[in-house]
């Protein structure tokens, strides 16, 4: 069947290296617009944190950010949020205490309040460029669990690969895990882990199974790309799932259709199998 959806992850997918679309990759995702198929970006990012990348292919895109919490048009049309309820939130701050320095929490909001944390000294190891980039949108508040006096987005722990490990046994072993989806996000080449608390079964999969239900689209013409352990459950609800040749060797042994790296324009390669087949 046709392709009418492609979903594509933003980072180490869609961006290059150094963060930026390439020219085969807009050329490509303009192609698929002009020929009549949607584009839904798919991305962990925050809706704001997101949207100059979405602004940037030149026409208007599905949002889902925030690994499947919140779906936006790239022009601000709300569709559906998915947030974690303050009171899981707070019993989960209490019982990862040992990670406080690690601990981040977003909310749907504009402006100072939408990422709020307690101290930076840790998080500069590791997210540093990331901090930098969402100063604007940053509060410090001691203690945390004062800044949930409404649901926020998600909970996320960042820091070095054995450090996230240890905070995903903690978070296995937990006696309240029902009430969570726990999603990682790890880059081995600058040891960095990012793990994501989304409200019970949220994921990128989920979203974008509710949104082309929305659009009357089954999900064998959905195309999806990603690189990542967080763009597992997209992948597999996909039609056509299809992972960067940058994503890790566990990831690779799932029967994926692989095409180039992102510093390759993989995204291009993929969409141009789509358009030109033969």
């Amino acid at each position: 069947m046709p392709i009418r959806l492609i979903a594509i992850d933003i980072d180490g997918t869609l961006l290059d290296p150094k963060f930026q679309i390439s020219a085969a990759n807009l050329e490509a995702l303009n192609r698929a617009h002009t020929s009549g198929i949607e584009v839904a970006l798919v991305t962990g990012r925050r809706h704001n944190f997101a949207l100059p990348v979405a602004n940037a292919i030149g026409f208007d895109v599905t949002l889902i950010s925030s690994n499947g919490a919140v779906t936006r048009s790239s022009t601000g049309e709300h569709f559906h949020r998915d947030l974690l309820p303050a009171p899981v939130a707070q019993r989960l701050l209490r019982y990862m205490v040992g990670f406080r320095s690690n601990t981040v929490l977003t909310f749907d909001r504009d402006g100072k309040g939408a990422i709020v944390l307690e101290t930076a000294d840790e998080l500069n190891l590791s997210i540093q460029r990331w901090l930098e980039k969402n100063s604007e949108w940053t509060e410090f508040i001691v203690p945390l669990e004062d800044a949930l006096t409404e649901d926020p987005v998600q909970a996320m722990f960042c820091g070095n690969i054995p450090k996230m490990s240890a905070v995903q046994k903690m978070l296995l072993d937990c006696d309240f895990g029902n009430q969570f989806t726990v999603l990682r996000t790890q880059y081995d080449a600058r040891n960095l882990c990012i793990v994501d608390i989304l409200n019970q079964d949220c994921s990128k999969g989920h979203a974008l199974q509710r949104w082309t239900e929305h659009r009357g689209i089954p999900r064998d013409q959905v195309m999806a790309i990603g690189d990542n352990f967080n763009d597992v459950e997209m992948l597999q609800f996909a039609g056509l799932p299809v992972l960067m040749a940058n994503a890790c060797d566990e990831l690779k042994q799932n029967g994926w259709t692989l095409t180039l790296s992102n510093d390759e324009s993989g995204v291009a390669y993929a969409i141009n199998q789509v358009l030109n087949p033969e």
